[in-house]
C-alpha cells in the first residue's frame, strides 16, 4: 500500500480546531469561498431546472459546462462588480433555452446528510435515477446549511444567554450572505421559470419552532427538518431523506419527524432511503420508484382536480342550464 503519511488532510473550521501550518483562514480566501458557493447553487438550480423539460437534449448540460469553467475562473480573479453581472448573465443564457412543460413532472426535493446529499458517489447517482423515473429533482442551497451553521452561536445566546460576542459576528456573517446572494434573488425573481429561492433562514427557524428545539444542532439539526418544510410550501411535497445508515443525529431528525410533518401537512410525500456500503442498491431503487408512482399519481389528481374548477368556473361565468347553482355551490 501507498505511503500518504507527508499529505496533509487540512480541517477547514473557525473554531481553531486541528490548526495547519501554512494554512490560515483570510478575509481573502472567505470571498472566494462564498462567491463558490453562490456560483454552485445556482449552476445546480439552472441545470436541474432545465434539463428535464429542454426540447434540445444536451442545450443544458452545454451551457453548464461551459459556464462552470467561466465560474472558476472569476473565483479566482473578479471584482464584486464583475461577479454580480456573470450572475445575471448566466441566468439569462439559461433563460434562452426553450423548455416544454405541456406534460408536468413531479417535482421531487432531496433532503438529508451533508455529504451523501450533494455527492452522487454517496447516494448511487439519486438525481440521475429520479430524472429517468420521470421526475424535476430540486436540490436545497449548500449555502443554507452554511447560513445554519452559522446561527449556532446566536441560537445559544438567545437559549442559553451565552456567547454574546460571537453571536454578534455570526449576525455579521449572515449579513455578509445577503449582500453576496442579493443579486443571485433578483436575477431569478425576474426569470420565468420558476426556480426556488434562496432560504430564509430566519424565516425556517420560526417554521420549525412546533415540531422540534432550535437547540437541536448536531449533524444537520433542525436545518433538515426545515428544508422539507421550505418544500411543501414551496410546491414541492415529494421529498428524498437520503441518510447513512450509522448517523443517529441525521435519524433522529429525518426519519423521527416524519410522521409529525405528515399530520401537519397532508399532501407530503416522503421517502427515508438509506445509504451504506452494505445497503441494497435495489431496495434503494425501489424506494425512489414507490415515491415516484405515488407523487404521479397525486400530480394526476391535483391536475383533474384544476380541470374540474376551471369547466366550473367557465359554466359560471357563461350559464347555460339549470345546474348553474349547483356547480356554483361546489366550486365554493
Amino acid at each position: 500500500m501507498q505511503d500518504f503519511l507527508g499529505v496533509p488532510v487540512i480541517s477547514f473550521n473557525i473554531v481553531g480546531m486541528e490548526k495547519n501550518d501554512g494554512f490560515k483562514i483570510t478575509i481573502p480566501l472567505m470571498e472566494k469561498l462564498l462567491k463558490s458557493v453562490v456560483y454552485g447553487d445556482l449552476l445546480q438550480k439552472l441545470l436541474l431546472r432545465n434539463r428535464p423539460y429542454e426540447i434540445n437534449k444536451g442545450e443544458t448540460q452545454k451551457a453548464y459546462d461551459k459556464w462552470m469553467q467561466t465560474c472558476k475562473s472569476l473565483v479566482r480573479k473578479s471584482n464584486l462588480k464583475e461577479f454580480k453581472k456573470s450572475i445575471y448573465d448566466m441566468v439569462s443564457d439559461f433563460e434562452k433555452i426553450e423548455l416544454d412543460e405541456t406534460e408536468k413532472k413531479p417535482r421531487v426535493g432531496v433532503v438529508g446528510e451533508i455529504l451523501i446529499k450533494y455527492h452522487p458517489f454517496g447516494n448511487n447517482f439519486v438525481i440521475d435515477v429520479l430524472e429517468a423515473e420521470g421526475a424535476e429533482v430540486v436540490m436545497p442551497d449548500f449555502m443554507g446549511f452554511v447560513k445554519f451553521m452559522a446561527t449556532h452561536k446566536i441560537t445559544f445566546n438567545t437559549l442559553l444567554n451565552t456567547d454574546k460576542t460571537k453571536a454578534k459576528l455570526f449576525k455579521l456573517a449572515l449579513n455578509l450572505i445577503d449582500i453576496f446572494e442579493k443579486d443571485l434573488k433578483l436575477a431569478l425573481k425576474n426569470s420565468s421559470k420558476n426556480y426556488l429561492k434562496p432560504c430564509d433562514i430566519w424565516h425556517l427557524e420560526e417554521k420549525v419552532k412546533d415540531i422540534l428545539s432550535i437547540g437541536n444542532q448536531t449533524g444537520e439539526g433542525w436545518f433538515l427538518t426545515a428544508e422539507m418544510i421550505e418544500y411543501i410550501e414551496n410546491g414541492i411535497p415529494n421529498i428524498v431523506c437520503v441518510q447513512p445508515f450509522a448517523c443517529l443525529p441525521n435519524h433522529v431528525v429525518g426519519k423521527g419527524v416524519i410522521k409529525t410533518i405528515r399530520a401537519k401537512f397532508p399532501n407530503a410525500n416522503i421517502s427515508p432511503v438509506d445509504y451504506d456500503p452494505g445497503a441494497s442498491e435495489a431496495n434503494q431503487t425501489n424506494r425512489l420508484k414507490l415515491l415516484m408512482t405515488v407523487a404521479k399519481d397525486n400530480l394526476q389528481k391535483e391536475l383533474e382536480l384544476e380541470n374540474a374548477k376551471s369547466n366550473i368556473e367557465t359554466d359560471i361565468d357563461n350559464p347555460t342550464n339549470a345546474e348553474t347553482t349547483q356547480k356554483e355551490a361546489i366550486l365554493k
